[in-house]
């Protein structure tokens, strides 16, 4: 089965067949072929430029309840907050003299973050930091929702598929979520002009190769702009608290897998990732990844936003963060880059 890393670097695309043995190789000359080939074609395309986006916790409610996640509206531990509209635009000011050019809104799906009160925000952030790309990741909403959002000056918007086979889909989300409706949003956002986002959990609880090789195809299909996969981790307050964790190898695997399928695609190396192994964000950035999304979340509020259990960086200065990181990401041999950070797409 040797030289299939070599052939997805030649040709970007794989049969279900070699995908299989490709993901499931233990061969460590496969894996180091793997690597060495993602970090060429990130180079081609994005030289050594790691990007940072200022990521913004703007809400620990969440009307949903899946099976995976900490702050599932089920959770009567969990902690919850919402951050102010100043607080917000505090974490933009912060975040702007640190050097980011992006920020990026997460939350769960609250419906205190009404239309009025995201195209107020989003208007607010355009005007004072024109030169920033504003990205969002508020769940699923209606197409005038994100049409008007992206009207008052979004440019980008994360929503991770989870999972693009029906039945693991159903496995680890309530009956009320739907992986039609969850794709229908997802083509509706490129549809309306933003830069996308999607991605998947690696060795979520069920998730089988055949799983991750459907994933692979959806994303072919819908061609995103960012894919964003981090391993799975169990929270000690959801049905999954017992499940076994992703490993460290499947995930840089997939990662090496996604920079060859998609060259120009933007790829994080996520916290979760740096999350079960120290030095995980610096493998994924060797393994093909340019992104790095540090924590601007006023700190009082971090640890409230706990998808995971022991979830890294929640009790930093944003400056601090920043400070290490852009340490780490050099130290691995890159550099930070103080720019939106576009697709390769978008100038070219």
């Amino acid at each position: 089965m040797s030289g299939l890393a070599e052939k997805l670097y030649l040709t970007g695309d794989l049969s279900d067949e070699e995908l299989r043995a490709l993901i499931t190789s233990d061969e460590q000359e496969e894996a180091e072929t793997l690597r060495r080939r993602a970090d060429e074609v990130r180079r081609k395309y994005y030289g050594d430029k790691v990007f940072l986006r200022g990521l913004i916790e703007i809400s620990s409610y969440c009307k949903n309840d899946c099976l995976y996640c900490g702050i599932r509206r089920s959770n009567k531990d969990a902690d919850r907050y919402r951050l102010s509209r100043e607080d917000i635009l505090a974490c933009c000011e912060n975040g702007y003299g640190l050097g980011f050019r992006t920020f990026v809104m997460q939350g769960g799906e609250d419906s205190f973050f009404t239309d009025d009160y995201m195209v107020s925000i989003i208007s607010e952030i355009r005007s004072r930091f024109p030169d920033c790309a504003i990205t969002l990741s508020l769940g699923e909403r209606s197409r005038e929702s994100y049409k008007r959002m992206k009207e008052a000056g979004a440019d980008r918007y994360l929503l991770r598929h989870e999972a693009a086979s029906e039945e693991l889909y159903s496995k680890l989300h309530p009956a009320e979520l739907s992986l039609r409706n969850r794709k229908e949003c997802l083509f509706t956002l490129r549809e309306l002009g933003y830069q996308v986002g999607a991605g998947f959990m690696v060795g979520a609880p069920f998730q089988t190769v055949d799983d991750l090789i459907a994933d692979l195809r959806f994303l072919q299909e819908l061609k995103p702009h960012m894919i964003g996969i981090g391993p799975f981790i169990p929270h000690h307050s959801t049905p999954f608290a017992d499940e076994k964790g992703g490993t460290l190898e499947l995930t840089l695997r997939l990662l090496g897998i996604l920079r060859l399928m998609f060259p120009e695609v933007l790829l994080p190396a996520t916290t979760a990732l740096g999350t079960i192994a120290p030095n995980g964000r610096e493998l994924g950035l060797m393994t093909g990844c340019n992104v790095v999304m540090p924590n601007l979340s006023p700190v009082r509020v971090r640890k409230k936003y706990d998808l995971y259990d022991n979830k890294i960086c929640t009790g930093e200065e944003a400056a601090e963060c920043r400070g290490c990181l852009q340490r780490r990401i050099e130290s691995a041999g890159y550099t930070v880059a103080s720019e939106r950070g576009d697709h390769f797409s978008i100038h070219n």
